[in-house]
């Protein structure tokens, strides 16, 4: 798993339900039936998950693209 796209500032964020710090953690990423597992920003108390605005524009559009091109 590659935390090439966690930012330094993804990680000050704190999670609003428990107000613990973020910490990067692994997530599966399923769209159109293809499961992809990566690293992204999480709560260590209740797993919620952030998705940054620059990779959700980004990457998580490419590869969006790519599949339904498929």
């Amino acid at each position: 798993m590659a935390v090439d796209h966690i930012k330094p500032e993804d990680l000050v964020w704190k999670c609003f339900r428990c107000d613990r710090q973020l910490v990067p953690g692994p997530v599966l990423v399923s769209y159109l039936g293809n499961n992809i597992t990566t690293e992204l920003p999480q709560c260590p108390s209740c797993f919620i998950n952030l998705i940054s605005e620059g990779l959700a524009v980004g990457k998580v559009a490419e590869v969006e693209k790519i599949l339904e091109d498929k």
